[in-house]
């Protein structure tokens, strides 16, 4: 099931990364837990995670959601809440059997950032569709390649592409730099149109310090 993990069927999961990791995998859920049950509203996490979601599907239109992690280690992240979250919400009637008349969840996808920023993240920038996205990245890195350079690129790249899709790109803006490039009149008019991103478009940042068992534990829980 969805949450098996947490049960005795996580006995595979022990056996492979061995109990002590096992058991923080477990804490970190159960922080996340305590913190969804104590949290005010307003500071509470899944609350407006959850909030948030009902909010762009039912009232925005968003069809599907974006996990986004800017982390190798969570390259199936996104694969997993597939499960996670459409076989929950996936019902058109209630508890109680009555039809809703009201969206109950999105397609939830996804891809490591770096590699969904050559492939759909041309959708996300300027699609004609609204797709909500959690950008999720840690702070450090278990890897640090070229005395954590890469790590930084990486993410800079994760602020960049939260920024970009905020503030956009305006038209005085675009034709500025095509100018600057050394363009003619007529080739900035042509390409200008391609080159305005509207901004405005829904994303989290969250950032964890490190990606751990506790780490992940959380994440899942929230």
């Amino acid at each position: 099931g969805r949450y098996s993990l947490w049960s005795a069927i996580g006995l595979s999961i022990s056996l492979y990364i061995g109990y002590e990791n096992f058991e923080k995998l477990l804490d970190g859920a159960s922080y996340m837990d305590n913190h969804f049950c104590t949290a005010p509203l307003e500071k509470n996490a899944p609350v407006v995670l959850a909030l948030l979601g009902i909010w762009y599907s039912n009232f925005y239109g968003a069809e599907t959601h974006a996990l986004l992690p800017y982390d190798q280690y969570l390259h199936r992240f996104a694969a997993y809440f597939q499960q996670g979250d459409m076989e929950s919400n996936g019902k058109y009637v209630t508890r109680s059997g009555r039809r809703t008349d009201y969206s109950t969840g999105p397609i939830v996808w996804g891809e490591p950032g770096t590699n969904g920023q050559h492939a759909f993240y041309q959708l996300i920038h300027q699609g004609t569709r609204l797709i909500p996205c959690d950008f999720i990245a840690p702070a450090q890195t278990h890897n640090p390649i070229a005395g954590g350079v890469h790590h930084k690129i990486l993410l800079a790249n994760f602020l960049a592409q939260t920024e970009a899709l905020m503030t956009g790109k305006s038209e005085a803006q675009a034709k500025a730099e095509l100018e600057k490039s050394g363009m003619s009149a007529e080739e900035v008019t042509k390409i200008l149109p391609h080159k305005v991103f509207l901004g405005n478009r829904p994303t989290n940042s969250i950032v964890v310090k490190k990606v751990t068992p506790f780490t992940l534990g959380v994440l899942i829980a929230m």
